[in-house]
């Protein structure tokens, strides 16, 4: 009896044992987890300043897209400032910047664009300095997209070539989390970085989605069977997030939208960006809630 009685409280002590240690690493393990307030930010927006903000060949009665651009801006700027409000003053190191490719030829943008890089810690944050911010990004911004239309030399937007030879270098750094806001029609042509390989190029265009006959019923499953897509850019992006916003496709094609989105989300998803979502080019208000949850993972 004494035995049995050993035994049924050496047991217990066992469960209780195991029991209070698998307490201990959810415990070890909720507090290595940081919250969103304790994430060191790093955003940067690419912006595709090509003839899709012409006021001549692409003019919307509704919203004009370089304004809808800006929208979306302020958007960013805010959900920005809103999480470095959400930290302690000595938890900020956080990064905003703003990217073009190529740059475009009025150095005037360029200067500007170089204002806009951001880097808020500990040492020179200020409250000051924390509501300047979306009023001069507004300002800013506003500044490069009158100057673009005003100069009205579309030289195009590289992006297949940013996310080749520059992402790295300029979007992603280690202890952040990394974001990259694209503002783009969802078009990709650049004259210098005409590429083909079989059925994958570096570029999309309504003629381009014409000629391989995707804009059919069928156009799925010709893009999967014959690998119809982007030539892969990256191995591995794995420590990025991307919204890609502004996508404007060829109406006269019902299947162009659904097309333009397929590329993209296998361009992303061979190069293994862990997060994206690829929206319209919808009313800046519209697109508020979607920009800034994205940004602060709600």
């Amino acid at each position: 009896m004494k035995n049995i009685l050993t035994i049924t409280v050496m047991s217990l002590l066992l469960v209780l044992t195991i029991s209070c240690k698998n307490d201990s690493e959810k415990e070890e393990k909720k507090i290595a987890v940081k919250s969103p307030a304790e994430e060191n930010y790093n955003i940067s927006i690419l912006l595709d300043l090509s003839d899709r903000i012409s006021l001549q060949k692409n003019s919307n009665p509704t919203m004009e897209y370089y304004q809808r651009d800006l929208g979306y801006i302020k958007s960013i700027s805010e959900a920005f400032t809103q999480h470095l409000k959400s930290k302690r003053i000595r938890q900020i190191d956080d990064k905003m910047q703003l990217f073009f490719n190529p740059e475009p030829l009025d150095p005037a943008i360029n200067t500007i664009a170089k204002n806009l890089r951001i880097a808020i810690d500990k040492n020179n944050a200020s409250k000051d300095l924390l509501n300047s911010i979306n009023s001069n990004y507004a300002i800013q911004t506003s500044k490069i997209y009158d100057s673009a239309i005003k100069d009205n030399k579309y030289v195009g937007s590289d992006i297949w070539s940013f996310f080749d030879s520059k992402i790295k270098d300029q979007c992603i750094e280690n202890n952040y989390r990394n974001i990259l806001v694209v503002l783009t029609d969802g078009y990709m042509f650049y004259e210098r970085t005409v590429i083909k390989e079989e059925n994958r190029t570096t570029y999309i265009t309504p003629e381009l989605i014409r000629k391989n006959k995707l804009n059919t019923q069928d156009w799925d499953k010709k893009m999967h069977e014959q690998d119809f897509g982007f030539i892969k850019a990256n191995e591995d992006l794995s420590n990025l997030e991307v919204l890609v916003i502004g996508i404007n496709p060829n109406h006269n094609n019902p299947y162009e939208e659904k097309v333009i989105k397929a590329y993209w989300t296998k361009w992303f998803t061979e190069m293994k960006i862990s997060r994206f979502e690829i929206k319209n080019a919808d009313l800046p208000s519209n697109m508020e809630t979607i920009i800034k949850d994205f940004i602060l993972k709600k």
